[in-house]
């Protein structure tokens, strides 16, 4: 998708606005001699932005509005390093809550339904943008934020919720326990959306079924604004995402240079309206690709295909790349397994071990399941995993996002 002329000059208007702010970004402008794009091929020649530059703009480096402006700060969890903290203004905050109505819209959601959020509020962008878009939109929000399944079930029933915003672990957690407990049919949900983690086909085909609800995967990241900037419509030909607040590239991860429409690469997402900390080529590290046909629900928004994982998800093992969407393209071939997986990674011996567990049931032989699995894992990547089964319910679940790849060679001498 080639940027228009539209879009230009909404990114001349952030280009101005971070070099006189002075901003992070805006410095590596001014020493690129850089203060205008006129063309798609100069817009190429922008510098990307990274998550370190972020960091290290730590603690209000983004800033770029002036500081009266600023009504809410955001901020990644920084589990892995300095936070990244993300001023918004009023304009922003009221930008995202309509890209996140619009979410909803296109999941068919309207202000007759009732909108039950479990993710979590504060710092983090999930809860307060699923109830923002909610508010926008009319529905209403059942704000509960994340966990106390009890009270999540008990609300679910006397407010016949019909919409339930969750992460897909802890989605995956209700659907389980409302089957435990025998009261589906005290239960009216028909819609989920759900964001935040990857998940695979087995895991959205369970929890579907189990809950008997239409899913909508929504994307988003702190970065920029947080969920809301794109879903899959009615029709589940991939993610619409809303041209009119961002740009989005495809890049290949190695070069930096732009792929075709069609092929996978590295998402790059510019912000053309963004106020309190505009973000020029920013390198997600998320893999997807452009969808370049129009989508039959007749929507002009162009379209995302799933995130299929991310660059930095690779796993180096025996000296071969091997990423979590690999295994997960297998295990989707066992019809015997549920959706729940783990990989751990050790190193013993001098050598690298790499060991997965799946659920099943205990009508099946566990020892002849983990021989096949094992198997089919060697024929993909090349060597052969552990493999070994359990009964379904063994592996943990999470309220927000379950860890399934844990490599133990960094916690070992």
């Amino acid at each position: 998708m080639q940027i228009t002329e539209k879009q230009l000059e909404q990114v001349n208007d952030r280009i101005k606005a971070l070099v006189s702010a002075g901003s992070f970004y805006g410095k590596k402008l001014r020493d690129a001699g850089i203060t205008e794009v006129k063309t798609a091929e100069d817009f190429l020649k922008l510098p990307f932005s990274e998550k370190k530059d972020l960091r290290d703009a730590y603690p209000l480096g983004l800033m770029t509005a002036p500081e009266e402006k600023i009504v809410r700060i955001h901020s990644s969890s920084g589990t892995t390093g300095t936070p990244v903290i993300i001023p918004y203004t009023a304009k922003d905050v009221d930008d995202w809550a309509t890209m996140f109505a619009r979410c909803y819209e296109f999941a068919g959601i309207t202000n007759k339904d009732r909108i039950q959020i479990t993710p979590g509020y504060g710092l983090w962008t999930a809860g307060i943008g699923f109830q923002a878009g909610c508010e926008k939109l009319g529905a209403m929000a059942v704000p509960m934020g994340p966990g106390n399944t009890d009270k999540q079930i008990e609300m679910m029933i006397a407010l016949e919720t019909t919409v339930i915003c969750a992460t897909s672990s802890y989605a995956l957690l209700l659907a389980e326990e409302i089957q435990k407990r025998g009261i589906r049919d005290k239960i009216k949900l028909k819609k989920g959306v759900i964001g935040s983690e990857r998940w695979s086909k087995k895991m959205r085909d369970r929890i579907s079924t189990e809950l008997g609800i239409e899913l909508y995967d929504i994307y988003g990241l702190t970065e920029i604004y947080g969920p809301g900037i794109g879903i899959n419509c009615t029709k589940e030909e991939g993610m619409h995402y809303w041209d009119d607040f961002i740009y989005i590239e495809i890049i290949d991860p190695k070069t930096g240079e732009p792929v075709p429409d069609g092929e996978q690469g590295e998402i790059v997402i510019t912000t053309l309206v963004k106020e309190g900390a505009p973000l020029i080529r920013y390198r997600t590290h998320d893999l997807s690709r452009i969808i370049p046909e129009p989508c039959s629900c007749g929507s002009r928004f162009p379209r995302l295909d799933m995130i299929m994982g991310r660059t930095d998800d690779m796993m180096k093992i025996k000296g071969v790349n091997v990423f979590p969407s690999q295994i997960e393209e297998v295990l989707g071939m066992f019809p015997e397994i549920s959706s729940e997986y783990q990989i751990r990674i050790s190193h013993l011996d001098g050598k690298d071990t790499m060991r997965i567990y799946v659920e099943t049931t205990g009508d099946v032989n566990f020892d002849d399941l983990s021989k096949r699995i094992a198997e089919k894992v060697k024929s993909r990547i090349g060597f052969t995993p552990i493999v070994k089964a359990v009964e379904i319910g063994v592996l943990p679940r999470s309220m927000k996002k379950t860890a399934r790849v844990i490599d133990e060679r960094f916690n070992e001498d």
